[in-house]
């Protein structure tokens, strides 16, 4: 039996699971502004992910990769979930938020 595309499954399930928190967090604590480092990250993991030979370590830098471009978005919808009262605003960046009252 081949678990190449099971183990790759898990791998791909878990990565995407980690980028939630992170997009949360990271909104929370420093706003929008890690976007620049999320994409960074996102570009590096590609081009990682093109010399790599290993299937399962070129297959997590490849997801890692776009859940860091996909964590982008997030990030942007996250500042919008935050304004509609979904999400805890930090206090110390009231400013930064449109109030919708």
């Amino acid at each position: 039996m081949y678990f190449t595309g099971i183990i790759i499954a898990i791998m791909t399930f878990l990565t995407i699971g980690i980028w939630h928190p992170i997009v949360i967090k990271a909104e929370y604590r420093w706003g929008t502004r890690p976007w620049v480092v999320f994409l960074l990250a996102g570009i590096g993991c590609f081009v990682a992910a093109l010399y790599t030979e290993n299937i399962y370590l070129s297959s997590f830098l490849g997801v890692f990769g776009a859940s860091a471009l996909w964590g982008i978005g997030e990030l942007f919808s996250q500042k919008k979930r935050v304004e509609k009262g979904w999400f805890p605003m930090n206090p110390r960046r009231k400013h930064e938020y449109q109030q919708n009252n």
